[in-house]
């Protein structure tokens, strides 16, 4: 018993110490990116939601280290403990599991090609490409050397405080790195990825195949929006992003695949 009790102190300690720290981890990129980019507002609203899944963590690792929800003496607000506990397994659970699946869906890429490639932007932050951005572009450009013959529709929004949309800023590069002009197609009206292949869905036949090119992280759900919007067969080109704030993107989709079930559920 002591042993399992030893156990079970030093594990509850150690998910503090995780809690805490992938707290002020995501807060630190969070608070940066939202200083940098133009729509601040939705930014803001998603790290309200990250900073409660971080706090639920922590409650849950609180309640391991030191066993808070079931110390009470009496039998009604004891079992009132088990139920919190238990919520709160399950909904770290399945954040976890969402977490993997969002790994999993960036590891897979399909061999092949298309006549159109849809390479999906990105926030500027301060005006700029974000490193991630630019993975997408050179992994478009690669594309573009290999299959010349295949169009790349740029998708995003947005403009920085010169007019440049995320689309018009991927053109410039894709230009720098000896693409040609007229094997691009711009979307510059979209501002989330469900406007991205709606607007692209109308510019391209969505019953044929395409290629989709976005971040590693982003590949799961961009995949599933794409069929969401009529595309029937979509091969997966992910760009490989930053590891620094990979845990970060990976919440950031976790916190969208959360929305996406509350709406359905008509919540």
């Amino acid at each position: 018993m002591r042993k399992k009790s030893a156990l079970r102190r030093f594990f509850g300690s150690l998910c503090i110490l995780i809690a805490v720290a992938f707290t002020v981890y995501l807060s630190v990129i969070m608070t940066q990116r939202i200083n940098a980019v133009v729509l601040k507002d939705s930014y803001i609203k998603i790290f309200k939601y990250e900073l409660v899944i971080c706090a639920a963590f922590l409650v849950l690792s609180i309640d391991i280290r030191f066993g808070i929800f079931t110390a009470m003496k009496s039998k009604a607000l004891k079992f009132i403990g088990w139920v919190l506990r238990l919520a709160l397994v399950l909904a770290v659970g399945l954040v976890l599991v969402l977490s993997a699946k969002i790994c999993i869906g960036g590891m897979v890429k399909n061999k092949g090609s298309a006549g159109n490639a849809i390479v999906l932007g990105l926030a500027l932050q301060n005006g700029q490409p974000t490193q991630d951005l630019l993975e997408r572009v050179d992994i478009a450009a690669k594309y573009a050397y290999t299959y010349p013959y295949s169009k790349l529709i740029l998708t995003g929004g947005n403009p920085n405080e010169e007019g440049k949309t995320e689309a018009a800023v991927m053109r410039d590069l894709l230009i720098e790195r000896g693409v040609p002009e007229d094997q691009m197609i711009l979307e510059d009206q979209a501002t989330t990825t469900i406007e991205n292949f709606r607007n692209a869905a109308q510019m391209v036949d969505p019953t044929f195949s395409i290629v989709l090119i976005t971040s590693d992280y982003h590949m799961d759900r961009a995949v599933r929006t794409a069929q969401d919007a009529g595309f029937t067969y979509v091969m997966r080109r992910p760009a490989p992003s930053s590891q620094l704030e990979y845990g970060v993107n990976v919440m950031w989709e976790v916190i969208h695949e959360l929305d996406r079930y509350k709406t359905r559920l008509g919540l």
